[in-house]
């Protein structure tokens, strides 16, 4: 039997595990719902009670929906991993080659940030508390600008396979090693959130068993992610992608229709104030306000697509910059229109439980599971649409862990292994290793997922997460990219407090637990048998408790702003107390080039003051021009040093030793001239050193 032969019967094999998986996937819990009708309001309101006839919430149309979704996206796997282009360097099976398709990788963007979290999540949000949070798309489109200008350019000259390598470059090893260690703390952590929370929110309404379906996930993505490699993760993105629109939009449109048309839905969201968008308070403290949302959530989403290894990994996975721009915007308006329909649907709900809320009836105990209650109590009527709602959350959890999963196995192949224990690779077998490195991540984010079972609000909880690292982050890469004059020392410093503060603030926020906010609910057509749970707060107020220490009740969507600033703050005060780096020392490449546009415009005097050459980039090389191509360069460094080229770039390779100094070609200086003597001091603080200092160097 040959190699092929083999792998075609596995895949039969594994289409038959799957269809016994689905159809086992619900059936061993069943639910026993009633359906009452209240009078008063019109609507149907799923109960659960023990004394009625079992009714089966899923049939074969349901199973075979799930179980097809599963398949393919294993298949996909199968075929770039074993009938596609073969791969065997690590830059083919982590960056696809870098010759993916703009379109794909746009979808592929926009999944990875599409969670099951926030598909059960937002239409919670708007029926507890409003729209104010719907406020977060014109965060998307902000995005996209500061991205395309400030970010991206410098990723797509340095061609790096990990974007942590940067801040070795700028800075030093040390960084590099604490910024790749915070990035896989916080993503296995994350996609752990991301897999067990929506499979609980959906067993508890569904039955679904929840310890089943986080198996199934994890197999499921860990196969097709470490068998195929990038391509696969992008392809099977985009294709889930079209589940997860299509779910959503089958259950709004069915809704909408039963409800009485979207008229009458936005009538209702109107007249119980859930359409308010424009709360001005400056309150840091308030959860939700359009400051918060607007102007911490940018924050938060810069952090997301500039320094997140998931997202810069796609960005390479293109040949060009301007396809990378185009994905930005294409993935903005994916997440524009999912976050729409989102709280859309979410309106929808608030009008289908007017007259009793399911929360404080007692049917359910958590918001996140008001969808899934409503698709399997009302639409459970057209066979298949449940079976579609369950595959397009399974789709969104797959997307988010396989990005997590490729963008890991790179961090620990190029950062820990050849960064910090200095083990090189052999490029022929760098696919492979990369396959069981992919696998290994897996299986240690599937070890740690239950570890989450008791942590809180599922959708604050995970954004308050990744806005606590990924904020420090973003100040690092910014440190680095935006102001020449930072150190090593200053990054250090700057990363350091800025991991505290937002520790110490997320942390005494979970500890306070501060009840949330919410809108004003009924249960006045609730039937008498039901237990209704009257205690429950339905104040719409924020919670003002004035023993708690402010920095435990700042909103959980500062927290990417806290680390961000903290980081650049001190880094810089550090910076220039121990001897800020002339700007001259800094490869024009690691600068973001409207920084560098910036600082040529400045006038001579404060070019001088600041120590800024007169010629900052006035001049670029070709790697070519440094260093001819050599047949000895393997397979990934000439495709990278034709990148580079091709965005404008001096690859950093061919340059190792004109990576500091006067000579440094990238910086358009010419080395056969003496430096001007204004710039011969290549450090400066607050008091005029006495002695002048050697070239710094990226040492810590």
């Amino acid at each position: 039997m040959n190699i092929r032969t083999k792998y075609m019967w596995n895949c039969g094999l594994c289409k038959i595990l799957f269809f016994y998986w689905s159809y086992n996937l619900i059936s061993p819990i069943r639910a026993s719902p009633t359906i009452i009708k209240l009078n008063s309001t019109e609507t149907n309101v799923l109960i659960e009670t023990q004394n009625e006839t079992n009714i089966e919430l899923f049939h074969w149309e349901d199973y075979s929906v799930l179980a097809a979704m599963l398949i393919i996206s294993c298949a996909i796997g199968v075929f770039y991993g074993y009938f596609g282009e073969k791969q065997m360097t690590g830059d083919d099976f982590l960056l696809g080659g870098s010759s993916m398709g703009t379109f794909p990788m746009a979808l592929s963007l926009a999944a990875s940030f599409i969670t099951a979290i926030e598909l059960l999540g937002n239409p919670a949000e708007m029926y507890m508390a409003g729209g104010q949070f719907w406020m977060i798309c014109l965060a998307f489109v902000l995005v996209v600008p500061v991205t395309s200008q400030l970010y991206l350019p410098v990723f797509m000259r340095l061609r790096l396979t990990s974007c942590y390598e940067y801040l070795e470059i700028r800075f030093c090893k040390s960084m590099r090693v604490y910024a790749s260690s915070l990035y896989m703390m916080q993503m296995i952590l994350y996609t752990a959130v991301a897999v067990y929370a929506p499979a609980l929110a959906l067993s508890d309404v569904t039955g679904l068993n929840t310890y089943l379906a986080v198996s199934v996930v994890y197999i499921v993505c860990i196969f097709y992610a470490s068998q195929g490699g990038m391509k696969a993760v992008i392809m099977t993105d985009s294709f889930q992608t079209a589940v997860l629109l299509g779910s959503l939009a089958a259950v709004l449109a069915l809704g909408a229709e039963k409800t009485g048309g979207l008229d009458a839905i936005w009538d209702h969201a109107r007249r119980t104030d859930r359409l308010h968008f424009f709360d001005m308070n400056p309150d840091p403290t308030v959860r939700h306000s359009f400051w918060s949302v607007v102007v911490g959530g940018t924050v938060y989403w810069i952090s997301m697509f500039c320094a997140n290894q998931a997202s810069v990994q796609k960005y390479l996975s293109v040949e060009r910059v301007s396809q990378a721009r185009i994905a930005l915007w294409v993935s903005a308006i994916g997440l524009v229109a999912v976050y729409s329909v989102n709280f859309a649907t979410g309106a929808l709900l608030a009008a289908h439980y007017a007259g009793c809320d399911p929360i404080q009836a007692g049917v359910i105990n958590a918001s996140d599971r008001l969808l899934p209650l409503y698709v399997v109590g009302q639409l459970g009527e057209n066979r298949g649409v449940p079976g579609f709602f369950v595959a397009g959350i399974f789709a969104a959890s797959l997307g988010t862990v396989a990005s997590a999963l490729n963008s890991l196995a790179a961090v620990a192949l190029q950062d820990l292994a050849t960064g910090l224990f200095g083990i090189k690779l052999p490029e022929e077998k760098g696919a492979t290793i990369a396959k069981w490195v992919c696998l290994a991540c897996g299986a240690l984010s599937f070890g740690l997922v239950f570890a989450v079972e008791r942590l809180g609000p599922v959708l604050q909880l995970a954004l308050s997460f990744n806005g606590m690292t990924g904020g420090v982050s973003l100040g690092l890469f910014s440190l680095g990219m935006l102001f020449p004059w930072a150190n090593a020392k200053g990054a250090i410093a700057g990363g350091v407090f800025g991991l505290a503060l937002v520790l110490v603030a997320g942390g005494g926020a979970q500890y306070a637990q501060l009840p949330l906010p919410r809108l004003p609910a009924s249960v006045d057509s609730c039937p008498a048998t039901l237990n209704i749970t009257s205690h429950l707060s339905i104040d719409p107020t924020e919670n003002q408790d004035q023993a708690v220490f402010w920095l435990f009740r700042v909103s959980y969507l500062w927290y990417s702003s806290l680390g961000c600033i903290a980081t650049l703050l001190v880094g810089l005060i550090v910076s220039l107390i121990t001897g800020a780096t002339d700007p001259a020392d800094v490869p024009i490449d690691l600068i973001s080039p409207p920084v560098v546009s910036f600082l040529n415009s400045l006038p001579i005097k404060l070019k001088k003051a600041l120590r800024i050459p007169t010629r900052l980039g006035s001049e670029r090389r070709r790697s070519s021009s440094v260093r001819p191509p050599s047949m000895a360069d393997d397979k990934d460094t000439r495709r990278r040093r034709r990148l580079s080229e091709l965005a404008g770039g001096v690859f950093y390779s061919d340059t190792p030793t004109l990576t500091r100094g006067h000579d440094n070609l990238a910086l358009g200086l010419d080395s056969e001239k003496p430096p001007p003597q204004e710039y011969k001091r290549t450090s400066f603080k607050f008091e005029p050193p006495v002695n002048c200092n050697n070239p710094q160097t990226s040492s810590c």
